[in-house]
């Protein structure tokens, strides 16, 4: 891990496209700022942990409910022998 130390105003690089800015620091609290292009996503850890839980479980039931529905499929067709 890099750790870095910045004040109010102050900001950072992550690659070409993302800045990460201070733009408050209050008690033990800092209040960042970012500018990142529109694709590119920015959530805090508890909310991503979370995105993540809700895509694993809908793979979970799309997995289940194909499973289920391939009961009702047709089989391949056997060759008559004619």
């Amino acid at each position: 891990m890099l750790t870095l130390t910045r004040s109010v105003g102050e900001s950072i690089r992550i690659g070409e496209d993302i800045e990460v800015y201070v733009v408050e620091v209050r008690g033990g609290t800092v209040r960042l700022g970012f500018k990142a292009p529109r694709e590119v996503t920015i959530h805090r850890e508890e909310v991503y942990k979370q995105i993540a839980e809700a895509q694993s479980l809908a793979a979970e039931v799309a997995a289940d409910a194909l499973g289920a529905l391939s009961a009702f499929a047709p089989g391949p067709e056997q060759p008559t022998g004619k």
